[in-house]
């Protein structure tokens, strides 16, 4: 089983440690060029009007600080990237406090590195899938080609999918088996997809298929794995449903 998560919007910055090494993160033979080449344009932003820099980085006026920030990302301080990230997803899921076993079978998304393992050295960034960055294009299909070489995509395998919007569209296995996790609400028989607990309830669930001591291989034994947990779910052909309360 692998699981891949989102990134975070949020994030903890470093304040000390070496600055990103990277011939270090995950896949690195494979993802090192681009994660340069990205390097590379984010730096190059600082150098622009702030008001263009600030629209192709896809951030608010008041967030501009980040463009300067984004520009010195090689010598900034990094740290593992299960502490990095943050949010309700991440604070539910307990990424630091898992085994070096659990850990490892987890895959961060992010628009800048492409991939990251949860003890990837990373600095605080800020670059998000929607950014429109020149030469670039969207970076869905820039890093699709990548990932597709690099990550692991074997007949009898589980992904185990948290990732919404357009890191999922990063990357889908071909031969192994996809599985989304939704969560929903069901007042009188009436079921609506839930917004404000989704991220909440997939930081639930992947906590639990990463404590189980048995690792699931098929979509059916992540769902009793999680009905096993106190979760309500329904298997459907592409993803585990869990039924939330309202």
């Amino acid at each position: 089983m692998l699981i891949l998560l989102p990134p975070s919007e949020g994030k903890t910055a470093p304040t000390t440690g070496e600055p990103v090494s990277l011939d270090k993160l995950a896949y690195a033979d494979t993802l090192t060029p681009s994660r340069r080449k990205l390097l590379g344009v984010l730096a190059a932003l600082a150098e622009l009007p702030l008001e263009r820099a600030v629209s192709m980085l896809g951030v608010s006026p008041g967030q501009a600080a980040e463009v300067a920030v984004d520009a010195e990302l090689g010598s900034a301080p990094a740290g593992p990237a299960a502490e990095v990230y943050t949010g309700v997803l991440y604070d539910r899921l307990g990424l630091p406090g898992l085994s070096a076993r659990a850990q490892g079978r987890v895959l961060i998304a992010s628009a800048l590195w492409g991939v990251v393992r949860p003890d990837d050295r990373i600095p605080y960034y800020r670059l998000s899938a929607k950014a429109k960055l020149d030469g670039i294009g969207g970076l869905a299909a820039f890093w699709r080609p990548l990932l597709t070489e690099a990550l692991p995509d074997e007949d009898g395998g589980l992904v185990v999918d948290m990732r919404s919007g357009a890191y999922s569209a990063a990357w889908k296995p071909k031969r192994a088996t996809l599985l989304g996790v939704r969560a929903f609400t069901e007042v009188k028989g009436e079921r609506k997809v839930v917004s404000h607990m989704a991220k909440a309830t997939r930081g639930e669930v992947a906590r639990a298929l990463l404590k189980s001591r048995k690792v699931p291989k098929t979509p059916e034994a992540a769902a009793e794995i999680a009905e096993a947990a106190g979760f309500k779910v329904e298997l459907t052909k592409s993803s585990l449903d869990v039924i939330v309360a309202s």
